[in-house]
C-alpha cells in the first residue's frame, strides 16, 4: 500500500466533511461507524477495512478513489465551454454540477416565449424541485399545474410525467434540482 495514503485519507475527510459543516460525530453516524473511529481515520494513523472506506464513501457521496487519493485544490474553474449544454426543442438545458455528485442534479433551462418540453420521468422516489428565476414557467406533473413567477419553487415527483411551459411573452430561465433515492432505497 502506498505510504501517502493514510495522510490522503485523513486530509481529504477533513476536507470533506469541513465543507459540509458536519461535526465529527455526526459524519459517524451518517457513515455508521463510531466516533473514535472516524477521529482515528482523520488523524491519518488509521488502517481502515474495506468496509469502512464503503461506509464512509457511501455516507459522503464520494468514491473510495476520491477519499484515499492525493487530496484535491479546493477549487476549480469550469470555463463555460467545458459545461455541458443540450436542447430538447426549443429548450436550451445547461448542466450546473461540472462534478458529478452521486444521487444529484442540478440544471439552469432557458424557455423562449411559448416554449415548452415534457419532463422524462426519473425513477421511483425521485424528488425534483423547480424554481423560476425569470419570466414565468408553467409546470405540470401528474395533472396538476402550478405558474410560478420569479422566486417561486415547486417540489415535485420527478417519477411522475411533467412538463415545463413558458407562458409568457419574454424568454423564462429556471432551475431544476434532481434528487434521486439513495442506491439500495
Amino acid at each position: 500500500m502506498d505510504s501517502h495514503v493514510p495522510m490522503h485519507l485523513a486530509e481529504n475527510l477533513r476536507q470533506l466533511r469541513e465543507s459540509r459543516g458536519l461535526t465529527q460525530d455526526q459524519l459517524a453516524k451518517l457513515a455508521g461507524v463510531p466516533r473514535p473511529t472516524w477521529a482515528t481515520l482523520e488523524s491519518g494513523s488509521a488502517n481502515p477495512t474495506l468496509s469502512v472506506l464503503i461506509k464512509v464513501a457511501a455516507a459522503l457521496r464520494v468514491s473510495i478513489e476520491e477519499l484515499i487519493g492525493p487530496p484535491r485544490s479546493t477549487g476549480k474553474l469550469y470555463p463555460s465551454e467545458r459545461i455541458r449544454t443540450r436542447k430538447r426543442g426549443a429548450v436550451r438545458l445547461r448542466t450546473l454540477l461540472p462534478e458529478p455528485i452521486p444521487g444529484l442534479e442540478i440544471d439552469r433551462m432557458e424557455l423562449p416565449p411559448g416554449g415548452q418540453m415534457t419532463g422524462i420521468p426519473h425513477t421511483a422516489g425521485t424528488r425534483e424541485y423547480l424554481t423560476c428565476e425569470r419570466g414565468r414557467i408553467q409546470l405540470t406533473a401528474s395533472g396538476e399545474t402550478w405558474d410560478l413567477s420569479p422566486g417561486d419553487v415547486v417540489a415535485f415527483r420527478g417519477d411522475q410525467k411533467h412538463s415545463y411551459r413558458n407562458p409568457g411573452r419574454e424568454r423564462a430561465v429556471a432551475y431544476s434540482v434532481i434528487a434521486h433515492p439513495p442506491a439500495g432505497s
